[in-house]
């Protein structure tokens, strides 16, 4: 298929434009970069399932920071404390929903 596609902006999206707002692609526009990224032989990414979230068991208990500490490799809590003056402080649970497909 040698079919281009290119995407038009909406006139709402010019308007945008013309204030200096960022303007998010459309479905079009995108489905043409990820099409392109492909035909190159780029990686495009997969949107997860809907239904593949997995169920957290909120009455077991949570483990100790240092147990989850000692799980990160000293050069990669290193490097954080480095970079980040990272320290850790207390273990929480947070809800699936909370956290980035």
């Amino acid at each position: 298929m040698d079919e281009a596609v290119t995407a038009e902006p909406s006139p709402g999206a010019a308007a945008a434009l013309e204030n200096g707002a960022n303007v998010w692609p459309d479905a079009t526009a995108e489905a043409a970069f990820f099409a392109e990224q492909q035909e190159r032989g780029e990686p495009v990414p997969v949107a997860p399932a809907a239904g593949a979230a997995e169920e957290v068991d909120v009455k077991t208990p949570l483990p100790a920071l240092d147990e989850l500490v000692k799980r990160i490799s000293p050069e990669a809590r290193e490097l954080m404390d480095e970079l980040f003056r990272a320290k850790f402080v207390t273990v929480k649970r947070v809800p699936q929903s909370a956290l980035k497909p």
